[in-house]
Formats: structure tokens, C-alpha cells, sequence
């Protein structure tokens, strides 16, 4: 079985031949190890491996890894990617450095008042319906503008850009398509003093295809940690 030092140098060189072929910088591509469902060993190795930015889709389980992980805890940021509620913002505005999947401006609001004082604004993404799945969480994309301007105005968080799980699809072209869309609506997107720079988008299966439509972090999670 490859270790995650091994599957990471794999990853790496897809996002790297993603880039050459899209003409851009490698650097301008985060790697995000999405780290659900593996234990906190996982995420030391990880971390030894040279990952550094780590996403969890369930508050209560991140926040025991964040526990135990609490030593490197100085140099990881955290990144909240699943679905958050209102009764558990309080918690992530505390300790995550990242929340991917805002899709009400009362959550935001309720980020931003309860982020402590002593620590920088919490760094978000609206989470963008981008294909209008009935049944799946985001804003649609002709909401975003509204709810954006609301959000930039608040101190406590800083909004960075759109996020975005579109629906499976096989072969390049028709995962590049939702990925496409999503930079689009960003594109239209006029921000505040700091600019919108980030687009949320793009796992195992698809990062090349985000890639080429212009993803800053990428998430990936068999890729680097095997099956759960």
C-alpha cells in the first residue's frame, strides 16, 4: 500500500501537469487534504509529509483532531468543508481558520460576531448550488452577489470567494463545464477592499479539470489518504 508521502508526490505531479497545461503557476493552486474519517496519526503524517492546510466535513470530529494535533496547531490551518449549522458557529468560529460552505448571511453574521478579537478575521467561501441540485446545500448562483455584499461588510470574517461540489460527472470536458460556471460567477462578483481571489473547487477525481477552470484549492482526500 503507498504511504501519504507517496500519494502526495502523485497528487502534486497531477496538480503540476494541470498547471503547465493551463499556463499557470503551481504555487497558485492550494493543496486542501481532506482529512474526514481519518484519525489524527493520519493527519501527523500528513504534516510530516508537508501538508499544512487540513479539511474536515464534521465540526465535533475536527475539533477532537484539532485537540490532538494541538502542537502543530501554530502552523495547520484548518478548514471547516461540511455543512454548518447554527448552533455549532460559535466552535468554528473559535478554532478553524477557514469555513468553505456559508450559504446564509445569518451565518455569517453569527461567524463574525463570535470570532475572538485576538485572532484574524475567519477566512470564508460561499458555498454556490453551482449545477441548482434540489436536494443539495449552496446559494444559487444568482443569490450570490446579494448575499456577498452583505457578508463583506462584516468584520469579523473576511470573504475570499465561491465554493462548489458539483454534481459527479465523467470525462474532462463535462466536469470542466460546473467549474467553468463557478469562476464565472465569481468573476461578476465586485469585491471590498480586499479582492475575491478564491475558488473553492475541484477532488480526486476532477482536480484537473478545476484546475484549467481556474481552482485555487483543490480537495483532496483517497487521493492522498487511501479508502477509508
Amino acid at each position: 500500500m503507498a504511504s501519504i508521502d507517496q500519494r502526495l508526490q502523485q497528487v502534486k505531479e497531477r496538480i503540476a501537469r494541470a498547471c503547465a497545461r493551463a499556463g499557470r503557476d503551481v504555487q497558485s493552486v492550494t493543496l486542501l487534504a481532506v482529512s474526514k474519517g481519518q484519525p489524527a496519526q493520519a493527519i501527523r503524517e500528513a504534516y510530516g509529509a508537508g501538508l499544512r492546510d487540513f479539511g474536515e466535513n464534521y465540526v465535533q470530529e475536527a475539533l477532537e483532531k484539532i485537540d490532538a494535533t494541538a502542537d502543530l496547531r501554530a502552523s495547520v490551518r484548518w478548514h471547516l468543508i461540511g455543512p454548518l449549522q447554527s448552533n455549532k458557529t460559535r466552535v468554528v468560529a473559535q478554532h478553524f481558520d477557514w469555513v468553505h460552505t456559508v450559504d446564509r448571511s445569518r451565518i455569517a453574521q453569527r461567524l463574525s460576531d463570535q470570532r475572538p478579537s485576538t485572532l484574524a478575521p475567519l477566512q470564508i467561501c460561499l458555498q454556490v448550488n453551482i449545477d441548482r441540485e434540489p436536494s443539495k446545500a449552496g446559494l444559487d448562483p444568482d443569490a450570490v452577489a446579494l448575499v456577498a455584499r452583505s457578508v463583506i461588510a462584516l468584520p469579523g470574517v473576511r470573504l475570499r470567494g465561491l465554493m462548489s461540489v458539483p454534481a459527479p460527472r465523467a470525462g474532462f470536458e463535462a466536469q470542466f463545464q460546473p467549474h467553468l460556471a463557478l469562476g464565472q460567477v465569481l468573476g461578476q462578483l465586485v469585491g471590498g477592499a480586499e479582492p475575491l481571489d478564491t475558488l473553492s473547487m475541484g477532488m480526486s477525481v476532477d482536480l484537473e479539470a478545476a484546475v484549467a477552470a481556474g481552482a485555487t484549492i483543490v480537495r483532496v482526500g483517497t487521493g492522498l489518504f487511501g479508502p477509508r
